[in-house]
């Protein structure tokens, strides 16, 4: 784009071509080289160079009243020992000010200040290894439940209905088990939640 300014800049200015001719043999529109030549009459050599067309302004952005008053909000809600987080504090714009600002708006604005630390701890989402069976019967999936007995022991008590229904992923190593096992551990769960704490 540059190299089609200074093309036209310099077929204009240099041999005093019309601006009609020169938008007519380069195919741009005409208003483009009246703004081109303008802008070398003003600027000199700077108007070669290509401009940005983001608008210096976007009409869409948080005006810096809103944007105070997040933050506001965010070190009164953190001082008190409430939740400080996004969704509460759109909660208290729309209830308390009238204002609506989508919570992933509020959380760049924190970001951009410097509120969101970073929580390394958390564990990303793809470090979770899922069990997955690679034939039909493989892996069968047990859901159980923990019931305190009288005595105070807990105990833990498979749903039986489970039993019977083969799963092609199971959710934890803690619920996969074959069926031979499930049935075995089945039994003596519910031998041990029929029996008197003095029995035990």
């Amino acid at each position: 784009m540059a190299s089609k300014a200074r093309l036209v800049i310099t077929a204009v200015v240099v041999e005093g071509r019309s601006p009609a001719e020169v938008a007519r043999t380069y195919g741009v529109a005409r208003s483009w080289v009246y703004t081109l030549v303008g802008r070398y009459r003003t600027e000199g050599d700077t108007a070669f160079e290509a401009r940005s067309r983001r608008p210096k302004r976007s009409p869409n952005a948080t005006d810096d009243a809103t944007i105070a008053l997040i933050l506001e909000l965010r070190g009164q809600l953190t001082e008190a020992g409430l939740d400080a987080g996004p969704d509460t504090i759109r909660w208290h714009l729309e209830h308390h000010h009238r204002i609506r600002v989508h919570p992933a708006t509020i959380y760049r604005i924190l970001q951009r200040h410097g509120l969101i630390s970073p929580a390394p701890e958390k564990r990303p989402r793809s470090s979770y290894i899922r069990f997955e069976a690679e034939l039909p019967n493989e892996c069968w999936q047990s859901d159980f439940m923990h019931y305190p007995l009288v005595d105070g022991t807990d105990t833990e008590i498979l749903s039986p209905g489970s039993m019977t229904t083969p799963a092609t992923r199971c959710g934890s190593a803690r619920t996969s088990q074959s069926p031979a096992k499930s049935s075995a551990t089945s039994s003596a769960l519910r031998q041990q939640s029929t029996e008197s704490p003095r029995q035990r």
